[in-house]
């Protein structure tokens, strides 16, 4: 099995291994194979998912740091007009 390019990539991919494990036509023989691969996919998309979970809590790290500190310059400012 070659290693999906995008997650959407394998995402589609696995969809259509469904399709064909779920066909009555696919034997035992091909539904294991086919198994095979799925397992693969199933970890590409897992790693995939869990950078893009990290990118996230990152991003969202920043914002709030952004926003503490604009509360901040905020309380500031509210302070130094009532003095």
């Amino acid at each position: 099995m070659k290693a999906p390019k995008t997650f959407e990539e394998g995402m589609s991919r696995l969809e259509d291994i469904l399709a064909k494990m779920q066909s009555e036509e696919t034997t035992l023989a091909d539904s294991v194979k086919l198994y095979a691969e799925a397992a693969g996919l199933v970890e590409y998309c897992s790693r995939t998912l869990g950078k893009v979970s990290l990118q996230i809590d990152e991003i969202d790290g920043r914002l709030a740091a952004a926003e503490k500190a604009q509360n901040g310059l905020d309380v500031e400012r509210d302070v130094e007009e009532q003095t």
